[in-house]
Parts: C-alpha cells; structure tokens; sequence
C-alpha cells in the first residue's frame, strides 16, 4: 500500500491535502493511501534517501 512520509515545509498541511495532489499525477493504484508526518528524512552522506530505514520504520510500526 503506498505511503507517503512527508516533511512540511512551512505552515500546516493535512493528509487529505497531500492525497488530492497526488491523485491527478499517477495511476489509480500507485495513489497515496497513508502519510506520515516526520521531521526529517533519513539520508546518507550521498544525499540519497535510505528507503531501508523507512520500510524498517514502517515494519517496527506494524
């Protein structure tokens, strides 16, 4: 099921908000159907975006 972790930029913004944006830009099955808010997300010294840590995270929560 795909899920977004996002990082607000500035002010709030709801998860209704970050599905309806996604919704016109991908196919019906890869639409975001949960999000999570964090405080930042986990990158290697590359800057590249360690998806390990996140599914680890996602597993630890389930």
């Amino acid at each position: 099921m795909p899920k977004a972790f996002v990082v607000p930029a500035s002010g709030p913004i709801s998860a209704e908000e970050v599905m309806a944006h996604g919704e016109g830009q991908v196919a019906p099955y890869k639409r975001i159907r949960r999000v999570e808010f964090v405080e930042a997300v986990p990158k290697a010294a590359s800057g590249k975006i360690l998806r390990r840590e996140l599914r680890d995270r996602e597993a630890a929560c389930s």
